[in-house]
């Protein structure tokens, strides 16, 4: 006897399925658990890549109408609807000895089946039709051939609207009422479901959702969209931690001892995850989405979500792309020109101004002199070229100088600072001042080092040489050899802090304000000093000496204003 079972079961192994399907009788279906899918009330299924599920339904005596309703997630899927009618109802007692499954005590039954409905898509989608036959039992199918995703599925019998899912209007797209730099407006057509009644709100709202890729066909895809970016951050932040820890050997170990932890605690972290982060969440058909990058584009999707039933209706999505930021005119800055440029010390000008300087002929080479005319001011200077930043540094008070090399054409941006700060970012009442500087670029001074300055800019009087009609000066001067102008004129005796301006030129001045120009040039720094001898004054007035090294390329360089009173006596 033992000998006869072992070669059964032999011959049934390798005979393989058919034959075992050859030996079940005529419409003999295996035993398996039997879902069925209940009225009003949306059953989720989880759908495993390239299997299909089944769910079985049938309908009320007085049942005439029914309307079967899928929502796919974030995959597409197949779906239909086939319906299996009997000549006879099937006694509720079956008379077969074994167990069986209702839909089982279907196929045993004479009778045929017809499917009435296909549809293949990742949108929401209603069969609405006729009910079939009294004795008929509907199998509804569902099978997704991408991968692995989650679907709902809702049951109503009877005519009208199931009320189970939001309802749209009849134009579902949302529309772009304004673009601006950070934000976007949007609004849709308001959907029937949201109706306020007795000043009680619905349960019914829109949610905005906003993103850099595409736009979503339903809020479960949205969901799972986000799900899978911030797995994917969060993978990569552990992935950058652990190659950083020299324990990974252990972790991987441990790993490979327990493969199922890591996928529950994913799977754990999709349960729990249900707000989609909506940038919106109210009953106005209105939004606007604020604190978005400028010269970005963006995706906007809204969606009407019922709270109650969990349920979710999904409007056409747009998108939109914010303006560029506002960039500062870029002026041009000729050979050798001198630029006033008058800077704003208020937050509505932080970029400052920008100019585009190109050297002459073939040379690259040039040299930028600035000079700032307030006393307490400072500016920052940034030269940069094709998108490179070749120097930034702040000039104060200094006339300061800057040399250009090594490229064709140079952009230079000058930025207000605050006073004391080494920021462009004005503090306290520091906005409702202005300043302004001098600027030149030249390309005609071809030595590699900048030009000598003066060691200092001071001027003395001698007092002993103070005549009624003459005053005696001295400043230090180059060793280059340059052009020296001494300038005068008389303020009134009570008024000796009326100094000259430091930014004015000295071809701005009056001819008669001019005594002399000479020419000047030591070898040894530590000996060029210079003096003359100022006379035709008159006795017992108060001057303001201004003297200025003339150069032949760049801003003139006016000495520290000296106040000297003549003798009374003599």
């Amino acid at each position: 006897m033992a000998l006869f079972w072992f070669l059964c079961l032999a011959m049934a192994v390798f005979s393989g399925p058919g034959t075992i399907s050859a030996l079940a009788p005529e419409n003999e279906v295996t035993l398996h658990p039997t879902t069925w899918l209940s009225e009003n009330r949306v059953t989720p299924v989880h759908l495993p890549k390239g299997r299909a599920r089944r769910l079985y339904f049938t309908l009320k005596k007085k049942a005439d109408l029914l309307s079967v309703t899928v929502s796919p997630c974030a995959v597409p899927i197949e779906w239909s609807l086939a319906v299996r009618t009997l000549k006879d109802k099937p006694p509720k007692k079956a008379h077969w000895g074994s167990k069986k499954s209702m839909p089982e005590v279907w196929w045993r039954g004479s009778g045929r089946e017809v499917r009435i409905y296909t549809y293949t898509g990742n949108a929401v989608d209603t069969y609405t039709g006729p009910a079939y036959a009294p004795a008929s039992i509907y199998i509804l199918r569902l099978k997704s051939n991408d991968q692995d995703t989650q679907v709902s599925a809702y049951l109503h019998e009877g005519p009208g609207p199931s009320g189970a899912f939001p309802e749209l209007p009849s134009d579902p797209r949302v529309h772009t009422l304004g673009v601006g730099m950070t934000s976007v407006t949007l609004n849709w057509a308001p959907s029937s479901s949201i109706v306020v009644k007795d000043g009680h709100l619905p349960h019914h709202e829109y949610c905005v959702l906003v993103n850099h890729k595409h736009n979503y066909r339903s809020l479960c895809a949205a969901r799972e969209g986000i799900r899978k970016e911030i797995q994917s951050v969060q993978k990569r932040q552990r992935r950058d931690k652990q190659s950083m820890e020299v324990v990974w050997a252990p972790l991987k170990d441990w790993w490979w001892r327990h493969p199922d932890t890591l996928e529950d605690r994913e799977s754990s972290t999709t349960d729990k995850f249900e707000d989609p982060g909506c940038v919106c969440r109210d009953v106005e058909s209105v939004c606007t989405v604020s604190d978005l990058l400028p010269e970005t584009q963006y995706y906007f999707d809204v969606f009407v979500v019922d709270r109650v039933n969990g349920t979710s209706a999904a409007y056409t999505g747009t998108f939109a792309r914010t303006h560029e930021e506002a960039r500062p005119a870029v002026m041009s800055l000729r050979e050798s020109q001198v630029k006033w440029v008058t800077l704003s010390e208020d937050a509505s000008n932080l970029q400052g101004e920008q100019f585009r300087f190109k050297p002459r002929g073939w040379q690259q080479n040039g040299l930028l002199t600035l000079h700032t005319c307030n006393g307490t001011s400072k500016v920052k200077v940034t030269v940069s070229s094709k998108g490179r930043t070749l120097t930034s540094q702040e000039v104060g008070h200094q006339l300061a100088q800057i040399w250009l090399n090594g490229a064709p054409s140079y952009l230079i941006q000058l930025q207000a600072l605050a006073p004391g700060s080494s920021s462009s970012i004005p503090k306290g009442n520091f906005g409702k001042s202005k300043f302004c500087l001098k600027i030149q670029a030249s390309s005609a001074y071809h030595r590699r080092a900048m030009p000598v300055f003066p060691s200092t800019l001071q001027i003395k009087s001698f007092n002993k040489l103070r005549t009624c009609n003459s005053v005696t000066l001295a400043w230090m001067g180059t060793e280059e050899r340059s052009l020296y102008c001494v300038y005068r004129r008389q303020i009134p005796l009570d008024n000796k802090h009326n100094l000259t301006d430091r930014c004015i030129d000295p071809e701005s001045r009056p001819a008669n304000e001019r005594v002399l120009c000479k020419y000047f040039q030591e070898l040894n720094p530590r000996r060029a000093v210079t003096t003359a001898v100022i006379g035709e004054l008159e006795s017992g007035l108060l001057y303001v000496f201004d003297v200025y090294l003339m150069r032949r390329w760049g801003l003139p360089i006016k000495y520290h204003s000296k106040t000297v009173r003549t003798r009374s006596e003599c």
